[in-house]
């Protein structure tokens, strides 16, 4: 389609462009003709300007000419003048000379005769000269003046067609840009299309190629496992389980709903109708609690106060068809059972009608045969026992077509499924026109109450009881008409949901097959909910992007944690090999310290028995143990301090007697605590140099990462670049075509318009040459 319109606007295109063609060619010879009458315009202004240049010699020779006699005439004069004085004096000699004057004025007479008669004849030839010119410059002007509003109109059409042929170019460069750029993408469509059409027919000869091997396969599978095809026989496809359609099921569920609504408004609508009918008897014609009613009306009531039994049950049907449509079943004609009950019921209450007919009947008739009947009322009542009629004709008729779908989930036989379509349309129809009737009723009952509240012997009662049956009416007739309403709105989707069921098959074949394929389809349920297993939490794949990246860039990453816990390892070697020497070296100090308390004993032993040799000894002893006392309490108040590598030592001067115990423990307490300082600084020191190695890892993973979108970028950049480099060379060449075209078109215009300037400067030296010959004939 698209090639097609290109096509059409192109031919229209070149059509427009012929016939602009055309139009210049013509213009063009008008040029051509214009320039030949201008060249012999040119030619004849040649020739009067050459015809103007010799009277305007001639005139000049004849001027001179002019001025030659009148300069004579007037030296002939002054010698006249001077001749006549000399004459005076020379009488005598004059009149001799007189003789001779005389001929010589004769022939200045001649002479001068002559010369005016030839002025004279200049004078006539110059007036007519001077008329003719101004005569042929009158010509030229008209002709000039027609040639320049020619040469304007020219010039118009000219600048028209110019713009014609500019828009023109411009359209046609427009369209050309527009076709072009279709063709590549028709083109690149086209590619796509070959790309498409050999990967499609690659990917037809892998499927055929796996289809016939399938095929194969599952027909040898068939062949040797398969004892018999199930759906070839209609009885054994009929067990088969249908594929599940929930949204069906939902549907029909809806509508099974609606459905019971409509059908309990019209079950309390048909029990107001029979109660209040019922009151109605024992009221009117004859007043129960004044007088005793007849017999048949009796027997009426007795029937109509039986009503519930009937009406009820048609409740109950609906209600136990509507629970089993459920989600799980298949609802279709031949499993929903449960519509043969409610059959039943409406068949109960369609006999319950036909038993209170006539009754109702010679009900009217009694009432009409009464003295309180008018005849407007006997109409009514007739025109009601008609109504009552039609109401139990279409009962039965909606029962018959009702019991007829009940039928193929009881009997498959009796009703046959191309059958289907047409029952469940006269349902429509007769739902139609039970609405129709009910209508009629409600009218007829409502002019039947309106006259009887005008009669004298109308009471509350009647009344009372007359708006009671007329608002069931009304409700029956409301009711009536939302089912047939809901039951037309719906039939489409009922006609539609009849092909529910087996593959490959017409429908279920009886209901017992139906039962068959129910419990299936729940076996099959309970299986598929048992091989159901929860499947577990998964992490969502965006947050499972920001572990990965969290993982790659964290400093706690698996690598590093690794080498932490090695390092950790390797210090709890170190340190529990240190607790070992250290432990070792308690032992041996232990061991000197129990060395040094046998010997400090000894002493004390030996110093013990020493003490018995005198008071005088042990008065020496005492002051000598007190000056030892305070020597020994000012060298523990006086320490030494000594400082090593190891750090800062406290201790006594070794020349006092020092106490063992006091040393020992701050050797320890010295030693602990350097211990404990310096494992502090060396975890500390490990602590940061894991933290910075991890970091210098992550670190180096992000630029490991960071170098590889370099180069992807770069990748993405060079082939960026190619394609820019690509396009722009593809843009040059067509500027240049365009350029070449565009210049073609140029120098065609400037052509044509050089042609016009010329014929212009033409015209103009036209002009001036009439100006100037106009202005010469003036000076002359």
């Amino acid at each position: 389609m698209a090639s097609a319109e290109l096509q059409g606007k192109y031919q229209k295109l070149a059509q427009e462009y012929s016939k602009l063609r055309a139009q210049n060619q013509v213009l063009k010879k008008g040029v051509v003709d214009e320039q030949a009458n201008s060249a012999a315009l040119k030619e004849q202004l040649k020739m009067k300007d050459q015809s103007l240049r010799k009277l305007q010699q001639e005139m000049d020779s004849l001027t001179f000419r002019n001025l030659q006699l009148a300069k004579r005439v007037e030296l002939l004069q002054d010698e006249l003048a001077l001749s006549e004085p000399r004459g005076k004096k020379n009488k005598k000699s004059g009149e001799s000379s007189s003789q001779l004057s005389q001929e010589q004025k004769s022939v200045f007479d001649e002479d001068l005769q002559k010369k005016i008669e030839e002025n004279e004849r200049l004078h006539i030839q110059f007036f007519e000269a001077d008329e003719q010119h101004k005569h042929v410059e009158a010509e030229l002007r008209s002709r000039l003046a027609t040639l320049e509003t020619e040469a304007a109109q020219h010039q118009a059409v000219v600048d028209g067609l110019t713009r014609k042929y500019m828009e023109t170019i411009e359209k046609l460069q427009n369209d050309k840009a527009k076709l072009e750029v279709k063709s590549q993408t028709l083109e690149k469509e086209a590619k796509e299309c070959r790309l498409r059409t050999e990967e499609c027919q690659l990917q037809l000869k892998t499927l055929h190629e796996d289809l016939s091997g399938r095929l194969e396969e599952s027909l040898s599978i068939i062949n040797e496992k398969v004892p018999f095809n199930d759906t070839k026989y209609s009885q054994y496809n009929a067990l088969n389980v249908p594929l599940h359609n929930r949204r069906h099921q939902l549907k029909m569920r809806d509508i099974a709903g609606q459905a019971l609504a409509f059908v309990q408004d019209l079950v309390t609508a048909l029990l107001n109708f029979h109660t209040y009918t019922e009151q109605r008897i024992q009221i009117f014609p004859v007043d129960s609690a004044i007088d005793t009613i007849s017999p048949l009306n009796q027997k009426f009531s007795q029937y109509l106060h039986e009503n519930a039994s009937y009406v009820r049950p048609l409740e109950e049907g609906m209600l136990h068809l509507f629970e089993s449509i459920t989600e799980d079943t298949v609802t279709v004609l031949e499993t929903t059972v449960k519509l043969k009950t409610f059959s039943e019921h409406l068949t109960s209450y369609i006999c319950f009608l036909r038993k209170i007919l006539p009754y109702q009947l010679k009900s009217l008739e009694e009432e009409c045969e009464s003295s309180l009947c008018t005849s407007a009322l006997r109409a009514r009542n007739l025109e009601l026992s008609q109504d009552m009629k039609k109401m139990t004709a279409v009962f039965e008729k909606l029962q018959t077509y009702i019991a007829l779908l009940a039928l193929p989930s009881t009997e498959p036989d009796g009703l046959l499924r191309t059958n289907y379509s047409s029952v469940l349309t006269n349902v429509g129809a007769a739902l139609h026109g039970f609405h129709d009737v009910m209508k009629d009723i409600s009218k007829h009952y409502s002019q039947k109450a309106a006259i009887e509240h005008e009669l004298p012997t109308a009471t509350q009662k009647l009344i009372t009881t007359n708006d009671c049956i007329l608002s069931s009416v009304v409700a029956l007739t409301n009711g009536a008409g939302k089912i047939a309403s809901f039951f037309s709105n719906n039939l489409d989707y009922f006609i539609a949901s009849l092909s529910y069921g087996p593959k490959a098959a017409s429908g279920f074949i009886s209901p017992l097959s139906a039962e068959c394929m129910l419990q299936y389809k729940k076996k099959a349920a309970a299986y598929m909910k048992s091989l159901r297993k929860p499947l577990l939490e998964s992490v969502p794949y965006e947050e499972a992007l920001a572990n990965r990246r969290i993982l790659l860039s964290s400093t706690e990453s698996r690598e590093g944690l690794a080498q932490q816990v090695q390092q950790s390892l390797e210090k709890i070697s170190k340190l529990e090999q240190e607790k070992e020497h250290w432990m070792l070296e308690a032992q041996l100090a232990k061991i000197k310290l129990e060395k040094e308390n046998q010997r400090i004993a000894d002493k004390l032993k030996n110093t013990g028995s020493a003490q018995l040799v005198g008071l005088s000894q042990e008065n020496a002893a005492v002051s000598n143990t007190a000056g030892q006392d305070e020597a020994t309490a000012k060298a523990v108040l006086e320490p030494i301090q000594s400082t090593s590598l190891i750090g800062t030592l406290t201790r006594t001067s070794d020349s006092e007697v020092p106490d063992v115990e006091s040393r020992e423990d701050l050797i320890k307490n010295h030693y602990m605590a350097r211990i404990v300082e310096l494992t502090s600084q060396l975890q500390l020191a490990d602590s940061k140099s894991v933290h910075f190695y991890a970091e210098c890892r992550a670190l180096s993973k992000r630029l490991a990462l960071a170098e590889k979108s370099k180069e992807a970028l770069t990748e993405e950049m060079k082939l960026a670049s190619q394609n820019i480099s690509r396009l722009q060379d593809e843009l040059t060449t067509t500027k240049r075509s365009y350029e070449d075209q565009l210049s073609m078109m140029s120098d065609h215009l400037c052509s044509m318009n050089e042609t016009l300037s010329k014929q212009r400067e033409e015209i103009d030296t036209l002009k001036m040459s009439s100006k100037g010959n106009s202005k010469k004939n003036k000076s002359r």
